[in-house]
């Protein structure tokens, strides 16, 4: 990606790009930077095509391959879900890249559920777009707010992640309305609570808290008001607290000291894209080094059960709210040994 970056800033672009991976809106917004750096505007109308793999067949394909610039240094063609290409379109596909016209730019997108396609990969220039995780989506934000021309702080841009997620086109729609809403001023923890209509003691980054420091009250009274947030139902509550109970409990198993706790905590991050925090990274590798000494290994133990029954019930038809599950699983996992106060 970052290849692709200065292949945009310096135009000079290669006769065929191959985009896959998991993250749509990052294919879709590059796809957009090397129409914008690649396409005059006064001639678009003239020299870009973008159509859906399904829809074409090895004519039609072949006519818009042949077809030279109008006015123009370049033509822009985009196939999108090229994986949807019938076979005879496929076959008129790889003869052209075989000896590919330099006066066009082909763009070809796989879609998010696809395997990439080796023998593209090593016909074009080929880059994959996976989803950021929780250590890159701050620096997203940032980078995101600049191109709107404002600037966000490290609270409100933390605030803002644990609202949203990892959903990169939501995102950009509050960091739109932020910037609108601020104006010349920075983007603060105040904006975003009034424009996303989110407080910061009624995030899933403070549920979690509640949930590791055995805070029972604070946690149950967390949950309403959580699962009525876009986007945070109650499975998803759940993979945040299976990653935060199993990054504790590895480190209880692998005897790790509290002065390489936080480094290990980010290693295990890492280790897999299924690791789901729930908010930034750099949050939740802090609650966790607090939390370490809360939970014995067999009460993390029994925690993992309880989250491994309460996805089931989610997952299957059932008599009990989100609101009564996730509450129930949160009283079974940390009313064994919670403080009297919590209690």
């Amino acid at each position: 990606m970052r290849a692709l970056r200065e292949v945009i800033h310096d135009k000079k672009f290669a006769t065929a790009y191959y985009f896959f991976g998991e993250d749509e809106y990052l294919k879709d917004e590059a796809v957009r930077c090397l129409i914008d750096a690649a396409v005059d505007p006064a001639t678009r109308d003239f020299n870009l095509d973008q159509r859906k793999g399904p829809d074409l067949d090895a004519a039609g394909l072949a006519s818009l391959l042949d077809a030279p610039p109008m006015m123009a240094e370049r033509r822009v063609i985009v196939i999108k879900d090229v994986g949807g290409l019938r076979k005879d379109a496929r076959q008129a596909l790889d003869a052209y890249l075989r000896s590919p016209a330099s006066d066009t730019l082909l763009v070809l997108t796989a879609m998010a559920d696809g395997k990439p396609d080796k023998s593209l990969s090593d016909r074009t220039e080929a880059v994959e777009f996976d989803q950021l995780d929780g250590a890159q989506v701050p620096k997203w934000i940032v980078a995101r707010a600049t191109q709107f021309g404002a600037s966000i702080s490290p609270a409100a841009t933390e605030l803002l992640q644990d609202a949203v997620g990892a959903d990169l086109s939501q995102l950009a729609i509050e960091i739109d309305k932020l910037a609108s809403y601020c104006g010349a001023r920075e983007i603060d923890e105040a904006a975003v609570s009034h424009i996303v209509g989110v407080r910061r003691e009624e995030t899933l980054g403070r549920l979690l808290d509640a949930i590791a420091n055995r805070d029972v009250g604070a946690a149950v009274a967390l949950v309403a008001p959580i699962l009525q947030q876009p986007k945070t139902g109650a499975v998803f509550v759940v993979m945040a607290l299976t990653t935060q109970m199993l990054a504790l409990a590895v480190m209880q198993a692998r005897a790790v000291p509290m002065s390489r706790r936080s480094a290990e905590f980010f290693n295990l991050l890492k280790s897999g894209s299924s690791n789901v925090a729930g908010r930034a990274w750099g949050e939740a590798v802090s609650a966790w080094t607090r939390a370490s000494a809360n939970w014995s290994s067999a009460e993390l133990d029994r925690a993992l059960h309880v989250l491994l029954q309460t996805d089931l019930a989610l997952k299957s038809s059932r008599i009990s709210s989100e609101e009564q599950v996730l509450s129930t699983a949160i009283l079974a996992m940390c009313g064994a040994g919670a403080s009297r106060r919590a209690a």
